[in-house]
């Protein structure tokens, strides 16, 4: 569930369902697609977060592959932990988790204006000997876990203490680290004190050299967290600042909203100043859009965790933020020397300029004489002929020509594209995209020996392009990127979503079409409009000259193939290389298009071949190529000065 669907899709239809039932919902289905075979797979390419070694860091000592966490509460159930776990976090908070189990029924509600979700009762988990049981099965994942351990609501300070000593000792062998609760308990200060300091030494003892973290409540006075770091953090590797804040008089807890940020940027930077640098500061909380995890991260805080911002921002949120961090991070190192031309990409531009050149040379054939002279030796026959026989046919075999010829166009302008401004910088989907896409329309070479037709030229052409692919393939190396990434959740990225979902989905359809008539051209070859173009049946064409189906059916083969070919290299675009800024992309998106959408809509016009149901799918097509340029087009062209990362916090703290 990327952004785009998320958005676009999913979300305006989950916000309609009561909290509760929508987030059941999620979890089961996310869950649920993780378990099967390849489904953590289909995650892991519809969202492509691939971790840089950049973000590489240590949470309390414990290695994390990046410094984005879950937050405990989003799923206390633990459903969707191996699908979650793909969407580029570090590490995963376990809690709360209490010696019995908590449940409730009561309504989830959703403060959408304010961003924010209210539970009703912030102790729900499913135990400890549940959690346990399901740590020993196994979760799927790799990534460490850190335990909120939590005492059973309305328990004495002695009653907690014992609940701990329980807690630790089960859950010792499974977690990473351990996170302390219980100063939302309300116990006077004294003797909350005194839990939290006999707590760490029970720690210590079950579970020795496992960080431990002090876990502050969000709402904890500013005034009494300077005493608390004075006192109990002694021994602590850290401090969690906590992501709920209390709701008045109940169990409940109100995650996100208004104030949520500007509450965690408070504690984390008083913190800081308390701390020093050697302690672990969490930010459990606030975090929205990737501007507000830089602002924690600049403020203090070594890491933060995700819950409210993945509900409101969508499921790629953690992958924008980790771009964000790289991109911080590595601005002011020294930039990678590109590769030169000759070296890899070079070869994948010269590529994408030969299949501009074929592409050009086809639809010139095909719209003058149509058959070259060794089609005519196949078939026995002459145009002349065919067109006394029928005057439709070489008009048909024209129009499949040309559409050939314009996708192979449009192939090669994102080819070429892609090699300047993917492979060239070291984009990783970006190599991706070319090699899925170059790997699929070479195989589909061989489509056109279906029906026992060699075409020479198209061997040819194979023949000189396929070492271009192969020497592209030398040496690639992935780097991160260095272009400013998107900070906020504002407008324009909302209306971005909307583009993007248009050009994946047509991707998809351009994929399903070109399965559909690479499988027609070496079965039927023909769908019923086109026999009622052409005024003949299958039986009758084959009866007059029994080379011409197979002839047809390497065209048809072909164009399946290529346009196959094309909608990968436009869903792997539009799925991983859509960012704010991209202008690149943008033109590739409007030129790459023209030449397929120009030379199929032209073709069937300048033949008659009108028929609404065979030209449906192409109009929709080009609905949703224009409809998606047109929303993208701020969010990729127009910076409107959105790059620049806000100052504020820097200058504050």
């Amino acid at each position: 569930m990327p952004d785009w669907s998320y958005h676009a899709i999913f979300r305006p239809l989950l916000f309609r369902l009561p909290g509760r039932i929508a987030r059941n919902w999620t979890l089961h289905a996310i869950g649920g697609l993780s378990r099967i075979p390849g489904g953590t797979f289909v995650i892991k390419t519809m969202g492509h977060m691939e971790l840089s070694p950049v973000l590489e860091d240590q949470l309390a000592g414990v290695p994390i592959a990046c410094p984005i966490g879950l937050s405990g509460s989003l799923d206390p159930h633990g459903r969707a932990h191996k699908a979650l776990a793909q969407f580029g976090i570090g590490f995963i908070e376990l809690g709360p988790v209490t010696v019995r189990a908590v449940h409730s029924d009561a309504p989830i509600v959703r403060i959408a204006e304010e961003e924010a979700i209210v539970y009703p009762d912030g102790y729900v988990n499913d135990g400890a000997d549940a959690i346990v049981a399901r740590l020993r099965k196994g979760t799927g994942h790799r990534l460490p876990h850190f335990v909120r351990l939590t005492p059973m609501p309305g328990s004495s300070p002695r009653e907690a203490l014992l609940q701990q000593q329980e807690l630790l000792e089960k859950l010792a062998p499974y977690a990473a680290g351990f996170y302390i609760d219980g100063l939302a308990e309300g116990w006077p200060s004294e003797e909350a004190l005194a839990y939290l300091g006999e707590v760490r030494q029970l720690g210590q003892a079950a579970a020795p050299g496992k960080p431990l973290l002090l876990y502050v409540p969000q709402q904890y006075p500013i005034g009494m967290l300077r005493e608390l770091v004075d006192t109990a953090a002694e021994g602590c590797s850290g401090v969690v600042v906590g992501e709920a804040q209390r709701e008045a008089g109940t169990d409940g807890m109100r995650v996100g909203g208004a104030g949520a940020l500007a509450a965690q940027l408070e504690r984390v930077q008083v913190l800081r100043e308390a701390l020093g640098e050697a302690s672990t500061i969490v930010a459990a909380g606030g975090v929205h859009q990737p501007q507000d995890a830089l602002e924690l991260l600049a403020a203090g805080a070594n890491s933060v965790q995700l819950h409210s911002g993945l509900v409101y921002a969508g499921p790629g949120l953690p992958k924008r933020i980790n771009e964000a961090i790289i991109y911080d991070r590595i601005q002011h190192t020294e930039e990678q020397i590109p590769p030169s031309f000759w070296a890899n990409w070079g070869w994948m531009n010269l590529l994408g300029i030969g299949m501009m050149v074929g592409g050009v040379l086809a639809w010139l054939i095909a719209s003058t004489t149509v058959l070259l002279p060794y089609d005519e030796t196949f078939l026995g026959v002459s145009r002349s002929v065919i067109n006394r026989f029928n005057g439709h046919i070489i008009h048909f075999m024209s129009h499949d020509r040309i559409t050939l010829a314009g996708t192979m166009i449009s192939i090669g302008i994102f080819y070429s594209q892609l090699a300047r401004h993917g492979l060239r910088s070291g984009l990783h989907w970006a190599r991706t995209a070319v090699i899925t896409s170059c790997a699929v329309g070479f195989s589909s070479f061989f489509l056109y020996l279906g029906y026992g037709y060699f075409d020479p030229l198209h061997a040819t052409v194979a023949a000189i392009l396929l070492p271009m692919l192969l020497l592209t393939m030398r040496g690639l190396k992935d780097y991160p990127s260095r272009k400013p990434p998107g900070l906020l959740n504002d407008a324009v990225w909302r209306r971005a979503q909307w583009g993007q979902c248009c050009f994946v989905v047509l991707g998809f359809g351009l994929a399903i079409g070109g399965l559909t008539i690479s499988f027609v051209g070496i079965t039927n070859v023909f769908v019923d409009t086109d026999l009622v173009y052409i005024g003949l049946t299958a039986e009758q064409l084959g009866a007059w000259n029994n080379q011409l189906i197979p002839l047809i059916a390497h065209d048809r083969a072909g164009f399946g193939g290529a346009l196959f070919s094309l909608a990968v290299a436009i869903t792997a675009s539009a799925l991983w290389g859509v960012g704010q800024g991209k202008s690149w992309l943008w033109w590739t998106f409007l030129w790459g298009g023209l030449p397929g959408f120009t030379a199929g809509l032209l073709i069937h016009f300048h033949i008659g071949y009108m028929d609404f149901i065979h030209l449906l799918p192409v109009y929709i097509a080009v609905m949703l190529y224009g409809i998606g340029l047109y929303l993208l087009y701020p969010y990729l062209v127009s910076s409107a000065g959105q790059y620049a990362r806000v100052t504020r916090t820097n200058e504050q703290f």
